[in-house]
């Protein structure tokens, strides 16, 4: 009885007690990476903080990953280092194998995404399109799939050389796909345009880039009253304006003429008063004054002078924003504030004076 005893408590430690130990040990240890990792990110690597680098967004990809690796890898031992019988501890080791392989996978993918994102962006976020984004994570995945093909002792030569063949095949019955594919590659890669960006086609859409995708390039015009879908052929092969590049901001310019009596630089001056200030209520300008009270802001806004006009100097004012959608609200507010100004200054805008003579009685009519 005493022997039977001995012999039921060693089996009931290796099935249970032992595996039990292996699995605690595996979870405390997962979540005690995983509240490091949590700290970490609160205390210096803010979910909202734009000025991403490789370390940042490598702990960012390791979220909630700790505790569920080392759960894997403690049952994976357990399978492992127990007795099971043989065809039940394959089916267990192929599974947990293939959790721990799509875990690191889902790591090197998100770490990957977010540094070429970052790369591509060149202003510290990590915005990116769906197109490259999808292209990236596919072939992490599929890496991914193939080791594990391989663990199963499964020969990945024939499905390589099937997908070639097939690949082929199918581009000969998708080629207009594969043109918008490889263009909207072509405007990633280029960095010519991005997400976020605000663009004007030659065909005369214009918005902000909200994504690029595998087909189509979408952009929201500044009253974000309809999305425009364009094909990225389209876009690649017109000529595109980036009011976004070389900096990130939209110039607005305004035309005015005033009369030939008026002072031009007290003109300019009030102009340019008036037009700060519009832009500091509408879009948060901050102007930067130098000793002699000159604003040195690569943004602050000017005046030219660019024509005598029939009845009129004509000039154009240029106001700075650096949200697009801004940019009409803030030409709406400088008009209205120019014409209450220049009313009070006594400045004329003066408009077409035209002079109809009626050939029956010579009357002048004025209009």
């Amino acid at each position: 009885m005493e022997h039977l005893l001995t012999l039921d408590w060693a089996y009931l430690s290796e099935l249970l007690i032992v595996p039990a130990c292996i699995l605690t040990v595996a979870l405390s240890i997962g979540i005690a990476l995983n509240r490091v990792l949590e700290q970490k990110i609160d205390r210096h690597l803010k979910v909202d903080d734009f000025n991403l680098n490789v370390k940042s967004i490598f702990f960012h990809a390791l979220r909630g990953i700790p505790i569920n690796f080392c759960l894997m890898t403690g049952l994976y031992w357990i399978v492992n280092t127990s007795k099971l019988p043989a065809g039940l501890m394959r089916i267990f080791s192929y599974f947990l194998f293939t959790v721990i392989i799509f875990t690191l996978t889902r790591v090197v993918a998100r770490t990957l995404s977010g540094i070429v994102a970052m790369k591509l962006s060149g202003k510290g976020d990590s915005s990116q399109s769906t197109l490259l984004d999808t292209i990236l994570k596919t072939a992490i995945y599929a890496s991914g799939i193939l080791i594990v093909l391989q663990y199963y002792g499964i020969s990945v030569a024939p499905i390589l050389t099937a997908m070639g063949v097939g690949g082929m095949a199918v581009a000969l019955g998708l080629q207009e796909t594969l043109a918008n594919i490889f263009s909207g590659l072509q405007l990633i890669l280029s960095k010519q345009m991005k997400v976020n960006d605000y663009i004007k086609l030659s065909t005369g859409d214009e918005g902000r880039v909200t994504d690029i995708n595998w087909r189509f390039t979408t952009i929201t015009p500044a009253s974000d009253a309809s999305v425009v879908v364009i094909p990225n052929k389209t876009i690649a092969s017109s000529i595109t304006t980036n009011y976004s590049m070389p900096r990130d901001d939209i110039v607005i310019a305004i035309p005015i003429g005033v009369s030939y009596d008026s002072d031009l630089d007290e003109v300019e001056r009030i102009t340019v008063e008036v037009a700060r200030d519009a832009m500091m209520r509408v879009d948060g300008y901050q102007p930067t004054w130098d000793d002699n009270g000159i604003d040195r802001n690569p943004l602050a806004p000017s005046v030219r002078f660019q024509s005598f006009g029939d009845s009129s100097i004509d000039f154009n004012v240029f106001l700075h924003s650096t949200q697009f959608k801004a940019q009409y609200l803030l030409k709406h507010e400088f008009i209205k504030d120019i014409t209450r100004r220049y009313r009070q200054e006594g400045i004329e805008i003066p408009y077409p004076i035209r002079t109809v003579i009626k050939s029956d009685d010579n009357e002048k009519v004025n209009k």
